[in-house]
């Protein structure tokens, strides 16, 4: 009887490190690093505006040495551009994501305006720090936020081209189409975060109004007719 070749175990997930098992040098580096960006939106969350934080005080909020600070960052304009950078990438993947599986383009706006409503919520302090510093502070922060903005529309005129979405418009015109919903995302965070938590009411007119703002952007992008 010929032998049957054993089959290969299925590889099981790695299992988290037990009690008193000592963290890799790269693990605290990590650990560090995000205690110091927590820090500072701690700090902002409860009123400061980041111009005005100092290192001393980050590094206190975030229980660390303030020596240790520059193995992180530069200063504190780093930190800030970190914190661009992480407010932004969990968004558009989430977005992306929303575009690219098969969502009806009817269904499309208030799926994506549910997702970036509950992102914010779950995001407060990100987006209280974005909303923040996109109108003033450090001119290295708000050109950090523009170009995280522009990433974001460009990304997204990508998508629409790939699924088909406005076919009429140029590849400039459907960039700035996208750079008005980008707008309109940014402007609607505020009044996301003002938003009574125990107001349905208010919270299902936040969202139609929402809808309603960027199907008018859309309406108006389709009768939008390109310049010979």
């Amino acid at each position: 009887m010929a032998r049957v070749p054993a089959q290969p175990r299925p590889s099981k997930p790695r299992a988290a490190k037990p009690e008193g098992v000592t963290p890799t040098r790269e693990e605290r580096k990590q650990r560090t690093r995000a205690q110091l960006m927590a820090g500072a939106l701690e700090l902002m969350g409860a009123g400061r505006g980041f111009p005005s934080l100092s290192l001393r005080e980050v590094t206190r909020a975030a229980g660390v040495v303030p020596a240790s600070f520059y193995r992180h960052f530069r200063d504190l304009d780093e930190l800030g551009l970190a914190l661009v950078e992480q407010s932004g990438a969990t968004l558009r993947r989430l977005l992306r994501d929303v575009r690219r599986d098969g969502v009806p383009p009817t269904d499309m706006l208030r799926k994506s305006v549910l997702i970036y409503k509950r992102h914010v919520e779950a995001h407060r302090l990100h987006f209280l720090f974005i909303a923040g510093e996109r109108g003033g502070g450090s001119p290295t922060i708000r050109k950090a936020i523009r170009t995280e903005e522009s990433h974001f529309a460009a990304e997204m005129a990508q998508d629409m081209r790939a699924l088909g979405l406005m076919p009429s418009l140029s590849s400039d015109t459907l960039r700035m189409l996208c750079g008005l919903v980008v707008t309109t995302m940014i402007n609607a965070a505020t009044e996301i975060l003002d938003l009574p938590r125990t107001s349905t009411r208010a919270e299902k007119e936040l969202v139609d109004n929402f809808v309603r703002q960027l199907r008018l952007v859309f309406l108006g992008a389709a009768a939008w007719r390109e310049r010979s």
